[in-house]
């Protein structure tokens, strides 16, 4: 009989994963979600996931940062009509990543 240490176990469950995607996807409402998402994505350590989950944390991650860098570059700009544009298309783009992602999770594919 073989024993496994806490240490060499591998997270198999993927609600983690369903919880992240959750959580970007309140962002209209309020920001502070997925700012926690991408503080809990940070935390998360590869060599205690499955391939499947980490691939999809690092697609969250990358969404996430590449969101807030394209919002605080759309809040920058001195047009308003051009910061306007950039923002609606960064969040349309943001949906829509969010929402392949979790499909893709739930269907059990990589990302």
């Amino acid at each position: 009989m073989t024993s496994i240490t806490p240490q060499s176990m591998v997270i198999n469950d993927h609600s983690l994963g369903h919880l992240l995607y959750g959580m970007m996807l309140a962002f209209p409402l309020f920001l502070l979600p997925p700012i926690l998402g991408l503080v809990i994505n940070f935390a998360q350590k590869h060599n205690r996931m499955d391939e499947l989950l980490y691939s999809h944390i690092r697609w969250q991650r990358w969404s996430l940062l590449s969101l807030f860098s394209l919002l605080i570059l759309a809040y920058s700009l001195p047009h308003i009509g051009f910061s306007l544009v950039l923002s609606l298309l960064t969040l349309a783009w943001f949906c829509h990543r969010t929402i392949k992602g979790w499909m893709a999770l739930a269907d059990g594919h990589y990302i």
